[in-house]
């Protein structure tokens, strides 16, 4: 993966567009003390270096009487059941994230059900029917402690690596 090295004024936009993404860019532009076309320029170039891959509405689960949170890990029959597992699993709409992971399992889920006999129902009638799913294993979660984007430290400014050559100013001995 390529990891792409930014400035502190890229830095300072995106800690801006992370706690607000609908954050007008002429006010990150006064924050910054630079034009809202710089603005513009630098989030299109981190949204052609692939460091922004979008913005997105936040929607509360609760609100919409998904009351039930639930981590599931999926272990596999057979390793080349992956992709037709996971195209069974993008169809059913309660699976908000699909993670494919190390340990016990192979997969782990999270859902949003409306109450405990919905989760059963995806569990029981929907998951373990996919035809390569072995078991499940559940966990529900019972408070979302936290939940962030990742950190962009700002404050830190990006310093060249130094060079490991350097000049030799001892005075050479002669024989």
């Amino acid at each position: 993966m390529i990891t792409h090295q930014l400035d502190p004024t890229d830095r300072r936009i995106l800690s801006f567009l992370i706690k607000n993404a609908r954050l007008p860019y002429l006010e990150i532009a006064r924050e910054c003390g630079i034009s809202g076309a710089a603005i513009h320029q630098r989030v299109h170039k981190m949204e052609q270096m692939g460091i922004i891959t979008g913005s997105r509405l936040l929607v509360k689960p609760q609100a919409l009487g998904l009351n039930v949170c639930a981590f599931i890990g999926v272990s596999l029959s057979r390793a080349n059941a992956y992709s037709q597992v996971i195209a069974a699993l993008e169809q059913i709409p309660e699976i908000v994230e699909c993670h494919f992971i190390t340990g016990n399992h192979a997969l782990m889920l999270k859902i949003y059900c409306k109450d405990n006999d919905h989760l059963m129902h995806v569990l029981i009638d929907t998951i373990q029917n996919i035809d390569g799913v072995e078991r499940t294993e559940t966990w529900i979660s019972l408070e979302e402690a936290l939940e962030r984007q990742v950190s962009i430290d700002d404050t830190r400014a990006v310093r060249p690596k130094a060079t490991s050559a350097k000049k030799d100013t001892r005075k050479k001995s002669s024989k």
